[in-house]
């Protein structure tokens, strides 16, 4: 889901402009925007939605479908009056701005999707002129700002829940392990942003290439960071299904860093590999993860409604619709602008959200922990986002 093509989205203008002419057909929409920045509506009415999924694409239709099927589930739960409308973009940036522009030639008042960053990024650009709103599912912040807003977790909002944990614990010297791709540089840059936020200070950041040798590598250097002294917590930036994770896990303790004497702490979901539980580094970890019941009960719902289980991204698309729902029964004509989804917090499939002004997202989330090979909730999700500690 990550995509860093920001730079591209004036460079791409020409050619959305292009294939915009191609469907310049509803002439009786009034798309004039509202000063909050997006279309006004009239909430009497079916709201014009648009969701963007890559349906013809072999290797996401599955998640394309269960993205589909948890906006309509919303749809049904959530009581507004919403007219969806599906549009696939195959995954390909090209056919996704096509696709938007189209979208608001039907009449559609706001993008649902897409699915990729960079499908996302071709999308809010094709619209922009015209002041619709699109709410990607990508968890990219790179492409978040103007138009396009991001309902994919982010590292950010991770390491600031993380992190504020870690100071009321007296946590004060981090020591980053992070792969050298880009997503370990994205969660190094959150690590250290949430650090200075916080009052902590980063004494050193390892990286690792993701092979044996590379993990191997770093594993050796931490330890003799943390046996120094200098640090008191490792901050783990790989993703718990990595094949790196649990050599990690079983490297750093044979190296010192043990996890009764320093904290172990993950930027992504272990709860999604349960069997890390079982590994000698993984005792006592923190990890970051939504509010479990009412993800419980999501999946349980969407599951009873379709005969099989979520993807784990399906929420995106349930969370979105909510959003949209919740504003569009206060009566708000400027529910669809920047103004009027920005303006408060929404109860999701994993609890509260709520749409930042730089199109990024603030989720509440749980600290956890690992006691005796199983997860314990630390720290339960906060019910609001007013406290730092969100």
């Amino acid at each position: 889901m990550f995509a860093f093509l920001s730079p591209l989205r004036k460079a791409l203008r020409p050619a959305v402009l292009g294939l915009a002419a191609l469907g310049l057909s509803a002439c009786d929409v009034n798309l004039a925007p509202n000063r909050g920045g997006g279309p006004a509506i009239d909430t009497s009415q079916p709201i014009p939605v648009a969701l963007l999924v890559p349906k013809s694409d072999a290797g996401a239709a599955p998640v394309a479908a269960a993205l589909e099927n948890a906006a309509r589930l919303a749809i049904a739960e959530q009581g507004a009056r919403i007219d969806l409308r599906v549009y696939d973009t195959a995954g390909r940036p090209e056919l996704g701005s096509a696709q938007a522009q189209k979208a608001v030639d039907d009449g559609a008042r706001i993008i649902l999707g897409p699915l990729f960053g960079e499908v996302a990024n071709a999308a809010g650009l094709a619209v922009a002129d015209e002041g619709v709103n699109v709410l990607g599912f990508s968890n990219n912040a790179s492409i978040a700002g103007g138009n396009v807003f991001i309902l994919g977790p982010t590292f950010a909002n991770t390491a600031q829940r993380l992190m504020a944990h870690a100071k009321r614990q007296g946590k004060s010297r981090i020591l980053i392990l992070h792969s050298n791709d880009v997503p370990g540089q994205f969660g190094k840059t959150a690590i250290e942003q949430a650090a200075t936020t916080h009052g902590v200070q980063v004494v050193g950041a390892q990286s690792y290439a993701l092979s044996v040798e590379g993990v191997s590598a770093a594993a050796q250097a931490a330890g003799q960071v943390v046996q120094s002294g200098a640090a008191d917590t490792v901050f783990i930036t790989t993703d718990a299904t990595n094949a790196a994770m649990p050599m990690l896990l079983r490297q750093l303790p044979e190296n010192g860093v043990s996890p009764a004497q320093v904290q172990y702490v993950g930027l992504t979901r272990w709860d999604v590999r349960p069997d890390l539980f079982q590994l000698p580094g993984a005792e006592g970890a923190w990890f970051a993860l939504p509010e479990k019941a009412r993800q419980d009960s999501f999946n349980q719902r969407y599951s009873a409604a379709y005969g099989a289980a979520p993807h784990p991204l399906a929420g995106l698309a349930y969370d979105g619709i909510a959003a949209i729902a919740a504003l569009a029964k206060q009566g708000r004509g400027d529910a669809l602008s920047t103004r009027g989804l920005t303006s408060a917090s929404f109860t999701g499939t994993g609890g509260v959200f709520r749409l930042m002004n730089d199109g990024t997202n603030r989720r509440a989330l749980a600290v956890a922990t690992v006691r005796n090979k199983q997860m314990v909730i630390l720290d339960p999700a906060p019910s609001s986002l007013s406290s730092a500690g969100f």
